[in-house]
């Protein structure tokens, strides 16, 4: 979109030009909100959205849903008292502003950077954090455990759940809110409602009937009405239902279907959430009711920033920052650069195979387009740095071409996963279940045992959502689900939350799952390629981070493992998937210092190939290198595989040390720096190499059976 390029060239102006945030300036906690008037307050919103818009331009982050719950947050902080009155996000991304009126303004300039403040409420940060909720959908049971923790305790404190930007797509919310009806705990919820799951008619008599409904002597009344109605003689039960059925039945016309009433949830709504006025008033006369009530407030995502409002996709859900301070990239569908490849990969090839979806032969600015699509695949494959995505993305494409049977899934995630091509080329193939990978996996299973060929792609940090799904869906009956796991490892700077350190761990446990481990872009189109041919499950995992450039030659086929140098057969380095590159730099280090390393890539971690284990066990030392959790990971998988090929000469074998990452919530970074931190870099990983290498006067390792663990946080 051209608008992005105009968006950067201006925000980059806009952090040397900042207006000053006179009201902003005076905002230090919730209490300082309660004085202003209202002239204020439309103020006060226009400098936090000038301020969310400089900071996430600069930093990083999540732009457009903060830019849309400006007024919302406001008023719940008016009405209600943090810390004292629990106030939760789901999910954490749109608690920007939250962050910003609870004294963390002068933190911002860190915004998800190491050492700096979190993109998510963060228990350690402060005394209004209660909940690290990155994860959608959760929000609403921890609101139900403290309010009912609160009623037994005899407490009156309140508790409000803000959820929206999708939340209430994945299942674990509508069994949150059963349980609140049956139980009638007293949780406010206010549906922030952004335009991405529900699409309400508003009226002036629905806004009206709404204020009416929760004022609370109207509430009174009614109930009085309702008792006098049923003490008439002989027509009190007649006279009660009557009336009751014309006003129900006038409520259905004139508001939303009240789906929460039917859980028995009290429904107020929908309300203007850029109205403070009225988001407040209905939040006060919410407050009184007794038990459950949802308060529907609609709000624009990206509201006030125009690029964000003329993005139809996604809003700049979030921000990406280049390398260069002058070179950003709004990010509205998760990395621009690699979407616009992907989908210039997927209209080049379009072109070239004639297939559905290509271009009308009789459009000239079709054909154009084909044509700058292909200059762009040119481009890409000459000059950009392609990414693990998109070779994804590219090399779903192909199959899709010639198997008809294959579709693809996705959670809510399909431009970031490399999805959007295959929606465009393929939309009766492509499924976008929401934020419900627990059913995007049983439903790819499903899809298998009817013939299908499903792909299913999520982030390797939701993939942990699924797992039981994996297990006991797809791998106890052998199915041929494909799972493509994106951003394993390190993900950098969201945090703990969305590191993908545990994929391994899960895939490995999981009897007859193929777990692939490319070291390349290239590896991961043959992979998809071998997985598909499988006729039962298999997961495929890569990372958020650039692959190496790499030649032909230096891609493996199959099964096998793939040998890439030849040492003198004291240690053997076996990296898996991109952790390949530091482990390279090691051999470097560690043949320039006497020590001439092989070096293994072993590509498929659930079968290990003999030949790779042969030659483990012919070295003194071997050293597994990985971006997953250590214990029951890769490393120690492979080395078991190992031993039990040899028998009852483990006991002699080599020496061994795994590297990973620990059993820990590794906070926000840039990956590498992180890894850098663990020893898993180049010059880490020979150190580690060489503290092992312990001999004695003849040569030979000190301990040779021992496991060595370098890693004392495990």
């Amino acid at each position: 979109m051209r608008f992005f390029a105009r968006a950067a060239a201006n925000l980059t102006g806009s952090l040397n030009d900042r207006r000053p945030t006179m009201i902003l300036d005076r905002i230090d906690s919730p209490a300082d909100l309660r004085g202003l008037s209202p002239a204020e307050l439309l103020e006060l919103s226009a400098e936090i959205r000038t301020f969310i818009v400089d900071t996430v331009t600069a930093t990083g982050g999540h732009l457009g849903s903060n830019l849309g719950v400006v007024e919302v947050t406001l008023a719940v902080h008016r009405i209600f008292d943090s810390p004292r009155d629990v106030i939760l996000w789901d999910t954490g991304h749109q608690a920007y502003v939250h962050k910003l009126v609870t004294g963390r303004r002068e933190e911002f300039a860190r915004l998800r950077q190491a050492g700096g403040l979190s993109g998510y409420p963060n228990r350690g940060e402060s005394e209004h954090d209660w909940v690290e909720d990155s994860h959608a959908s959760t929000i609403l049971s921890y609101a139900h455990g403290m309010a009912s923790s609160f009623e037994l305790q005899g407490s009156d404190r309140r508790v409000v759940a803000v959820v929206g930007d999708g939340a209430l797509t994945g299942g674990m919310a509508y069994e949150a809110l059963n349980n609140l009806g049956h139980s009638g705990k007293r949780v406010l919820v206010v549906l922030n409602d952004n335009g991405r799951s529900y699409a309400p008619t508003i009226s002036r008599l629905s806004v009206s009937l709404t204020h009416l409904r929760l004022n609370p002597s109207y509430v009174q009344a009614r109930e009085r009405i309702r008792g006098l109605l049923r003490d008439i003689p002989g027509l009190g039960d007649l006279a009660y239902s009557s009336v009751h059925g014309l006003t129900s039945a006038l409520r259905e016309v004139v508001t939303p279907h009240t789906f929460f009433e039917a859980l028995g949830i009290r429904y107020a709504g929908p309300i203007d959430g850029h109205d403070i006025g009225g988001v407040e008033q209905a939040l006060a006369n919410a407050s009184e009711w007794p038990g459950p009530i949802v308060v529907h407030v609609l709000t624009q995502k990206g509201r006030g920033y125009a690029p964000a409002e003329e993005d139809d996709v996604q809003r700049l859900h979030d921000f990406k920052v280049k390398a260069a301070a002058t070179d950003l990239e709004p990010d509205g569908t998760g990395d621009v650069t690699t979407n616009r490849v992907a989908v210039g990969v997927g209209k080049a090839i379009g072109a070239g195979l004639g297939s559905a979806g290509a271009a009308d032969d009789d459009s000239k600015d079709a054909e154009g387009d084909d044509a700058a699509a292909v200059a762009d695949l040119a481009v890409a494959a000459e000059i950009l740095p392609t990414t693990y995505t998109d070779a994804f993305t590219r090399a779903l494409l192909r199959a899709a071409e010639t198997d008809p049977r294959l579709v693809a899934i996705t959670a809510a995630m399909p431009g970031p996963t490399g999805l959007l091509p295959f929606q465009a080329r393929f939309p009766d193939r492509f499924f976008d279940v929401g934020i419900a990978e627990q059913h995007a996996v049983t439903a790819a299973a499903g899809m298998a045992m009817a013939g299908l060929r499903p792909v299913v792609a999520v982030y390797s940090t939701f993939f942990s959502r699924a797992f039981d799904q994996a297990n006991l869906d797809v791998g106890l009956h052998r199915l041929p689900v494909v799972l493509v796991l994106d951003r394993a490892g390190l993900t950098g700077e969201d945090g703990p939350s969305h590191h993908g350190m545990l994929d391994m761990v899960q895939a490995l446990s999981i009897p007859g799952l193929t777990l692939f481990a490319p070291s390349s872009a290239r590896e991961v189109e043959v992979m998809l390629e071998e997985a598909l041919r499988l006729e039962g499950p298999s997961i495929i995992r890569f990372p958020k981070t650039l692959p190496p450039r790499c030649a032909p030659s230096d891609v493996g086929a199959g099964m096998a493992a793939r040998q890439v140098r030849r040492g003198e057969g004291r240690v053997c380095l076996v990296a898996v998937g991109k952790m390949l590159g530091p482990a390279t730099v090691a051999a470097d280090l560690l043949s320039a210092a006497g020590v001439t390393p092989t070096l293994w890539d072993p590509r498929v971690i659930s079968d290990p190939d003999p030949v790779l284990l042969e030659d483990m066990a012919d070295h003194d030392l071997v050293v597994t290198v990985e971006d997953g959790v250590r214990h029951g990971g890769a490393g120690m998988y492979l080395l078991d595989a190992m031993r039990r090929m040899q028998g009852t000469a483990a006991a002699a074998g080599p020496a061994a040390v795994v590297l990973g990452l620990p059993r820990a919530y590794l906070a926000q970074g840039k990956a590498d720096d992180i890894l850098s931190s663990l020893g898993l870099d180049g010059p880490g990983i020979a150190a580690s190499v060489q503290a092992a290498l312990e001999t004695g006067d003849d040569g030979v390792l000190a301990h040779p059976s021992r496991l060595v663990s370098p890693d004392p946080v495990d």
